[in-house]
């Protein structure tokens, strides 16, 4: 059985609107290698033109160490999904 990684893609027009996060909705990260990948994605998406949630400029910030600081904030929406 292998587990799929799913992160909500970034909206192709750019909203300055907040992001809900319900911070009791989001799932565990289980391991340090999960974390990583899931960091990974998120910063391509910030390399793409995301805008961060998190207090940090992305000009001068790199893209993986605003993604970790999201997922250590709870900032970031994400569910596990299973492969059939």
């Amino acid at each position: 059985m292998t587990e799929e990684l799913e992160l909500e893609e970034a909206p192709e027009e750019q909203e300055m609107k907040p992001v809900e996060v319900d911070p009791k909705k989001i799932p565990k990260i289980d391991s340090k290698y999960r974390l990583i990948l899931l960091a990974a994605q998120r910063a391509k998406q910030i390399q793409r033109g995301a805008l961060p949630r998190v207090d940090m400029d992305p000009r001068k910030v790199k893209p993986t160490t605003i993604a970790r600081e999201e997922f250590e904030k709870k900032k970031v929406n994400f569910e596990f999904t299973k492969e059939k």
